[in-house]
């Protein structure tokens, strides 16, 4: 039903923007036949204020995959760097939550590891809401910082890396078999905000699936027994993801979301010195406004990236920003 009511609403759209283009294209002919300017002015108006409207059926036609309607999880690693990454990784953390927030997105923190000085270490968020899954797995990849570090005492630029990764929350219909042999579990305490309680028992959980080493956690709930059925969703998420990943990779042989966090590998960088900028190294798609996009102002980049692989094409040879 909801894969029929989401067919309605795009077959509907599209139906909608039809009827008024022809609707106003007869109202030209009016116009000029019986020389009334103001009738075909107002008529080319209403034409061109679809613009919006066909952007909006476009991004729906560019979100068609078999899991893009499914809500996501995100999960972000800093990479090499300390402190440095550390924060990039917290900064990248709070432009996705600020960009779900902006989408009318949910949000749930269901594990999250800080830095020893600032930022985290690794999160992994469930973002809840429709085609979430479909603009956040643009975004996979490897994201470079540029800056004058605010940890250096002598002022002098860094250049940090970090890794987002997204995959899809799968429901309980699609059945995906795991071999309990084939599991490590381990139990440990969990750390950070959560209440009196959340340090004072073995409640966090994370599994690992040795044929794969797909490593998943959780230290959401105080619960173990939740934390590890969350745990399992996310490995059954994680294991459905790499399927689709497959076939992917199968179209397009190029495509390959778990890379090494650090050069070569980068998707976009972000430039905040010594000028302003923010680069997407797969599609040329920029931004002169740090700033914004690091608010969750996005969604550009993830437009460019969809219609990317839909149409095919980019910059040939993109070189790194210096």
């Amino acid at each position: 039903m909801r894969r029929r009511q989401d067919l309605d609403t795009r077959i509907g759209g599209i139906l909608k923007i039809e009827q008024s283009v022809s609707d106003n294209r007869d109202l030209i002919e009016m116009g000029e036949a019986e020389g009334d300017q103001s009738i075909v002015t107002e008529a080319e108006k209403s034409i061109n204020a679809l613009k919006t409207d066909i952007s909006k059926v476009e991004m729906d036609a560019l979100l068609s995959g078999e899991a893009d309607s499914n809500d996501s999880y995100l999960q972000i690693n800093a990479g090499a760097g300390g402190t440095e990454s550390q924060d990039w990784a917290s900064m990248l953390m709070r432009m996705y939550v600020r960009w779900a927030n902006q989408n009318k997105y949910k949000v749930e923190v269901l594990d999250q590891h800080d830095g020893e000085e600032a930022g985290i270490k690794s999160c992994t968020l469930q973002i809840k809401g429709h085609n979430a899954y479909g603009k956040l797995k643009t975004e996979s990849g490897v994201h470079r910082l540029v800056r004058i570090s605010p940890y250096d005492s002598n002022a002098r630029r860094h250049t940090s890396f970090c890794s987002a990764w997204a995959y899809p929350v799968v429901d309980d219909n699609i059945e995906i078999e795991i071999v309990e042999s084939d599991l490590k579990i381990d139990t440990y305490r969990s750390s950070g905000a959560g209440g009196q309680h959340v340090n004072t028992t073995d409640s966090a959980v994370r599994i690992t699936h040795v044929p794969t080493n797909i490593i998943v956690a959780c230290q959401a709930e105080r619960s173990q027994h939740k934390n590890r059925a969350t745990a399992m969703k996310m490995l059954k998420a994680r294991l459905y993801e790499l399927e689709l990943q497959k076939k992917q990779e199968k179209v397009d042989a190029a495509n390959a979301k778990k890379t090494e966090i650090g050069w070569g590998h980068q998707i976009r960088s972000y430039v905040l010195q010594p000028y302003q900028l923010v680069k997407d190294l797969r599609t040329g798609h920029t931004s002169t406004n740090p700033s914004a996009v690091l608010d969750g102002d996005v969604e550009d980049f993830i437009q460019a990236s969809l219609a990317q692989r839909i149409h095919g094409g980019g910059p040939d040879g993109v070189e790194d920003i210096d």
